[in-house]
């Protein structure tokens, strides 16, 4: 098993977001966080922005395509969006980004508060793997895995990436 702190990747990841949000001309955006790696990752990144608006989670269990697959998950938890979603600039943010379907999931429920002006994707693993044409606009780190290998995101204390073989 591989660790690493995730700190110099947020400060990279706050520091490209804010560059991004001021080339766009975008004030006072909102942030969302899928949980639970997201909403880690994302409250770090609020407070390093200093963002206005209060911090929003999402718990994507009934929007997944596989849902009836797995089932219910036994521990889901409620999406809270404490602001207007229609004609907002939206942040949303992830820990790692895969196959695509659990944003395209989080998509489908920002969606059905409202309609946003934008979305931004920021994440901070991004793998291959990409099952769907999803595509993040800040990145804190891309890593190339190992047939078997797969990352995961630990906290909320400290925050560490770790690696794992597959068993």
């Amino acid at each position: 098993m591989t660790q690493t702190p995730v700190e110099p990747l947020l400060a990279q990841m706050a520091g490209d977001l804010s560059a991004l949000l001021q080339r766009r001309g975008v004030e006072d955006p909102a942030m969302v966080g899928i949980h639970t790696g997201g909403v880690w990752v994302a409250s770090e990144l609020h407070r390093a922005l200093g963002l206005e608006q209060p911090l929003g989670s999402l718990d994507i269990t009934f929007y997944r395509d596989d849902f009836t697959r797995i089932g219910l998950h036994p521990q889901v938890k409620p999406s809270d969006i404490p602001f207007q979603v229609d004609d907002r600039h939206i942040i949303l943010v992830d820990d790692v980004l895969h196959t695509g379907r659990t944003i395209r999931a989080a998509m489908n429920e920002i969606f059905d508060y409202g309609r946003p002006a934008s979305v931004i994707l920021a994440v901070l693993v991004e793998r291959g793997g990409r099952e769907l044409p999803i595509e993040a606009d800040v990145v804190g780190t891309r890593l190339k895995l190992n047939l078997g290998e797969h990352v995961k995101l630990t906290g909320p204390e400290p925050l560490i990436l770790e690696i794992h073989e597959a068993a």
